[in-house]
């Protein structure tokens, strides 16, 4: 054999044991996989299985690092809980809905929750994996938001954080990663066409949700808000000041997930099947 066809063989030897690898790699990832119940299923009956390819303790961290960035950078530019009163309103039903959490899994009152308020125009609200919240005084000042309302769409949020959306978002784009990386090898194509590259902040607060996944948190959310003495109801006046605010173009909060009449009716059937929960709440409130 000639030093040519010596070169071509080693160089193709190389390059089935570097696909070889990449499988194997992808195989060990996959097998590592996990379908759990991340909540039990409340009142409302949110009892979907998820699969999950990285674990809690992973994101979280990620969370909590991306979330003292936002904080400090707030800080920084002066708009950080600058009106102590409505920083301390947002506090106040936050305390009131966290207790709550535990209809859904035990472990989530004892997080290492977080509350602040960003001075933004933005009409928008989120909490991060682990319960680091954020709500805009957007949020507050153009939907001139009621507490009850202010509860439906950080219970909204909170729902997120429980069932761990932003894990499972996560895992999925893990999976296809795997999956781009492996056709990237077998075809030839270059690294930069199949690495993923997302920062924490856009996983957990920019990027869209799933249809599946705004259903659930609305639902979840509406229990929250229940458990913790506020109107379940006020979940459609909130959805309806939302889709009509912004001229015609909706809020950061809705701009990937528009309310519909399908949501609407959903949020309404879901609300009254939680009355019972507000009105023993309220009993239960001095």
């Amino acid at each position: 054999m000639n030093a040519t066809n010596l070169h071509r063989v080693h160089c193709s030897s190389r390059a089935g044991n570097w696909a070889v690898a990449v499988g194997a790699a992808a195989v060990l990832t996959l097998a590592g996989c996990q379908t759990v119940h991340t909540t039990q299923g409340g009142v409302v009956g949110v009892d979907r299985q998820q699969t999950m390819l990285v674990s809690s303790d992973t994101i979280n961290r990620s969370a909590a690092q991306e979330y003292q960035k936002v904080i400090a950078d707030a800080q920084r530019k002066n708009v950080l809980d600058r009106d102590p009163q409505q920083a301390e309103r947002v506090r106040r039903i936050a305390n009131r809905l966290i207790p709550a959490t535990a209809a859904f899994r035990g472990d989530a009152p004892g997080w290492r929750w977080e509350v602040h308020v960003l001075s933004s125009n933005e009409v928008n609200a989120w909490c991060m994996p682990g319960g680091k919240i954020a709500v805009y005084t957007g949020l507050i000042a153009k939907l001139n938001i009621t507490d009850d309302e202010l509860a439906a769409v950080m219970g909204h949020e909170i729902a997120h954080a429980l069932r761990e959306h932003g894990r499972e978002q996560y895992s999925k784009a893990m999976a296809q990663q795997v999956g781009l990386t492996v056709v990237g090898v077998l075809l030839g194509a270059g690294q930069a066409a199949t690495e993923l590259s997302q920062r924490a902040f856009d996983l957990f607060v920019n990027l869209p949700n799933s249809r599946e996944d705004e259903t659930e948190a609305d639902r979840i959310g509406v229990e929250l808000a229940a458990r913790a003495g506020f109107d379940p109801r006020a979940a459609q006046t909130l959805w309806q000041k939302m889709s009509h605010s912004g001229g015609g173009e909706p809020p950061q909060i809705l701009s990937t997930h528009p309310s519909s009449s399908t949501r609407q009716q959903d949020l309404q059937v879901y609300a009254e099947r939680v009355m019972p929960l507000y009105e023993a709440a309220r009993k239960r409130q001095p």
